[in-house]
């Protein structure tokens, strides 16, 4: 099969001012460490949610806003700060994205009170969602030739890979020696140092005076991807049929194809919609949300599985992913040379098709596995993720030119967090629907079925602590692991089936070579015909 190349040569970078042109190493470091912090607080805070619950007083409810107003606000807010970067200049923006990120790290790890923990959470997504597409675009600014580019991009890659991969393996240990704060705060010294420096080696980035804010596209972006993600977070909890569900529904409904609409007639659209008629750019889009969102759902209930069945601490339910980051770590510069030297899409052929594998190999294990049964697992996960993921950055950067490059940026990473988000939400619905069909079965053994149901409802709503209490705890609390055990392998299944038909659809897209990209700053490439 002849595979495409991501694009000719780019033309020569513009001088920089200073000596800052000499330094792209130092560039590369501050950037790959703050997009690793940004990814890191994806995950870190889920093994530190009881610590919180308990300080702090809060619910089920208020943990999970814990967790999603920061993956809601970074999601919403991606390509909004594709354009403020534009009009801006990207090195400000950065270095502002930079600051909010620490400031709100900061909010978070000094609160005293649920309110004040969110507004913190809130902060850092608007920080994160300003710095990840202009570190991008920064990048391809000091790094001009293609195969350089492309191994910067993949260390920045292995990067945000090794931060999602870290954040239990980080956060469980911190929270058991030094408490849930400590999550927040480590981010606070790593980004003043990054600002101080940041400050001294980032280049100068102009601003595009002329570039229009496109205030009706930011809002409905906002609107549309913020609704969506709120109604497929409390959608499981709240119910599909609950007022504010059904309400974030309908806006994102309404709100998205408004803003196909008004992008598809602007002068200087936020969205360049020829984004998406690209088709190894719409390639690039698939496979990072669907890996996503298989990964994303499959992580989060491992972690609920290594504590509710096999009984870890956080501290070791997180150290099992330690495996998978090293091969994060080892992986992630390699997709960047094999980019850089063949074509993108033969590591991100590899790294969809090993999607489904893992999630299969998960499902394998039941409620007496071993930490040693899952070493071949673990590893096919952290090559996934680099092969995945690094292509990914390389193929959006290397097809999109000019000023662009910072809006397909977003465009990718908003993909990618709705993937996330949707992972989640989808497989949480399948397991919850499968563990309670089997929790039922075996409760009404024993229990007339009216109790039977009242059980099974209160397990799913409050767990296997509040719901599994009292004198009949002891005849049904194994039906709960079983039921547990069948709704986690039925999600990974659904995931591992979806997964392989999206990896056919990518090969089979990729097979066609498609035209090269416009050699003119700020056009993106026409399919062929």
């Amino acid at each position: 099969m002849s595979l495409p190349r991501t694009g000719p040569p780019s033309p020569a970078a513009p001088a920089l001012p200073g000596n800052r042109r000499r330094r792209p190493g130092a560039v590369l470091v501050v950037e790959s460490v703050a997009v690793f912090m940004v990814m890191l607080d994806n995950l870190a805070m889920n093994n530190a949610l009881p610590d919180i619950g308990r300080d702090l007083a809060v619910g089920v409810g208020g943990l999970e806003w814990v967790v999603a107003s920061y993956t809601l606000i970074l999601a919403a807010f991606l390509l909004p700060g594709s354009i403020v970067g534009e009009r801006l200049g990207r090195r400000r923006l950065f270095l502002a994205g930079l600051a909010a990120f620490t400031l709100g790290s900061a909010l978070g790890a000094t609160a005293d009170s649920w309110s004040m923990l969110v507004t913190g959470r809130i902060v850092q997504g608007a920080g994160g969602a300003a710095l990840l597409p202009s570190s991008a675009a920064l990048l391809r600014q000091v790094f001009p030739e293609d195969a350089t580019r492309a191994r910067a991009l993949g260390l920045r890659g292995a990067a945000s890979g090794l931060g999602l991969a870290l954040g239990p393996v980080i956060g469980g240990p911190l929270v058991e020696r030094f408490g849930w704060q400590s999550v927040l705060f480590i981010n606070v010294p790593i980004g003043v140092g990054l600002l101080v420096f940041g400050a001294y080696v980032l280049p100068y980035a102009p601003p595009c005076r002329s570039r229009s804010w496109d205030l009706p596209g930011q809002a409905l972006a906002a609107l549309g991807v913020g609704g969506l993600i709120f109604a497929l977070i409390q959608g499981p909890s709240e119910g599909w049929t609950d007022p504010a569900v059904l309400a974030a529904f309908t806006a994102a409904g309404l709100a998205l194809p408004a803003l196909l609409a008004v992008e598809a007639r602007a002068a200087e659209p936020m969205i360049d919609l020829s984004f998406f008629r690209d088709r190894l750019c719409a390639v690039a889009a698939l496979a990072g949300f669907s890996t996503s969102l298989a990964l994303f759902g499959a992580i989060f209930f491992l972690s609920l599985y290594l504590q509710y069945i096999l009984g870890w601490s956080p501290a070791g339910a997180g150290l099992v992913f330690l495996l998978a980051s090293a091969f994060i770590v080892v992986t992630g510069p390699l997709a960047g040379r094999l980019s850089a030297r063949w074509s993108a899409f033969r590591p991100l052929l590899v790294g969809v098709t090993l999607c489904p594998l893992a999630l299969a190999g998960l499902a394998s294990y039941g409620e007496h596995a071993r930490y040693a049964e899952y070493c071949w697992v673990l590893p096919v996960i952290g090559v996934c993720v680099s092969l995945t993921f690094v292509p990914i950055n390389v193929i959006v950067v290397q097809r999109v030119r000019g000023r662009q490059a910072g809006m397909a940026t977003a465009i990718a990473e908003m993909l990618r967090e709705l993937g996330g988000v949707t992972g989640v939400a989808a497989l949480g619905a399948v397991l919850n629907s499968w563990m309670r069909d089997s929790f039922l079965r075996q409760a009404e053994a024993v229990l007339p079925a009216d109790r039977a149901g009242a059980l099974a409802d209160r397990a799913l709503a409050h767990g296997p602590a509040a719901a599994l209490a009292g004198p009949v705890a002891g005849a049904v609390h194994p039906g709960f692991h079983v039921a547990f055990l069948d709704g986690l392998h039925a999600a990974l299944y659904t995931g591992a089936v979806g997964t392989a038909v999206v990896a056919v659809c990518i090969y089979v897209m990729v097979r066609t070579p498609a035209a090269a990209p416009a050699d003119e700053p700020g056009k993106l490439m026409r399919p062929a015909a």
